[in-house]
């Protein structure tokens, strides 16, 4: 358990201990779930979810938890997702047993696939995985928490914004470290891509939008270093959650898949981390995984296709 987020509450309350980073990056399968039970024990007023699927009793126990000691507790769950109809319906009627506010994305043609956790006035939690035992440890994906007042204040106000609205919206003002489907996320990440100088590093299983594969090939021909990871598998984890890495000095982490869909049709939140020792962790990661395979998937590669024999 990372002890500087996740401690006890007996723990936390004794003097003198050291302050939370104000920005942290979560890794481990087996750190995930700890980091994310932090957080929820650390709201004291206030503690705003956004899920897309969530299995976990240990997950929503904590929430249980959360409402006993009078935290006010807003949960903002999506419409559909594939194979769980059913499973959706048990978690609304779960969390509202509880004493939870439950609201559904409003916008009935825009799918919602945005997961991030806000207690109080910090921390905020944004996340690629979702709240289930699979993602706690089958699967990659990355998890950062941050202090950052302007993507506390921001996630909270996507929140209301989508809990009230009937149709998707943005409201203005946000950080740009805040990446916001469908309205803003195509322009953002073309715009990371066109200002890297060195290199792009990029972890995406879905990645097939053609203006992206463009831009990438031709920042490959400017003599820029390269290199994605697309396969199903990332080391002996299920490919789940996306990553980009700048130069090695920024780097993006979320659910928004460098498909035309993802970033055109889907509420999606990804979160534009600066902090060095996050950004050189997930720089090390991608390497790492790279140097597990003999050769790595490029989809800017210009390879001719074989002919069919006649």
């Amino acid at each position: 358990m990372p002890a500087a987020i996740a401690t006890s509450r007996k723990t936390r309350q004794q003097p003198g201990r050291a302050a939370p980073p104000r920005e942290q990056l979560v890794l481990a399968p087996a750190e995930r779930l700890d980091a994310i039970l932090g957080v929820i024990r650390s709201a004291r007023r206030e503690l705003t979810l956004s899920m897309f699927r969530c299995d976990d009793f240990r997950v929503l126990d904590e929430l249980a938890e959360c409402l006993q000691r009078g935290v006010k507790v807003r949960a903002l769950l999506t419409r559909r997702a594939k194979g769980w109809r059913k499973r959706l319906k048990q978690l609304w009627r779960f969390l509202k047993s509880m004493g939870a506010e439950v609201h559904r994305y409003g916008d009935r043609v825009v799918k919602y696939h945005a997961k991030y956790i806000v207690a109080d006035d910090g921390p905020a939690l944004v996340a690629s995985l979702n709240f289930t035992r699979k993602c706690f440890t089958d699967t990659s994906d990355f998890l950062h928490i941050t202090y950052d007042r302007e993507v506390v204040e921001g996630l909270t106000r996507l929140y209301e914004t989508d809990c009230d609205a009937k149709e998707s919206s943005l409201p203005e003002g946000l950080t740009d470290r805040l990446i916001v489907g469908p309205h803003r996320a195509r322009a953002q990440f073309t715009a990371l891509l066109e200002q890297a100088r060195k290199s792009i590093r990029i972890i995406d299983p879905k990645l097939t939008d053609p203006a992206i594969v463009n831009l990438l090939r031709a920042q490959k021909a400017a003599g820029l270093t390269v290199e994605v990871l697309r396969k199903a598998k990332v080391g002996n984890l299920v490919s789940h959650g996306k990553m980009m890495v700048i130069d090695d000095e920024v780097a993006v982490i979320g659910s928004i898949s460098l498909a035309a869909l993802a970033m055109d049709f889907r509420r999606e939140v990804g979160l534009v981390i600066h902090d060095p020792a996050s950004v050189r962790q997930l720089a090390g990661f991608f390497q790492e995984m790279a140097a597990q395979r003999t050769s790595l998937s490029k989809v800017f590669s210009a390879r001719k296709r074989r002919k069919a024999p006649p």
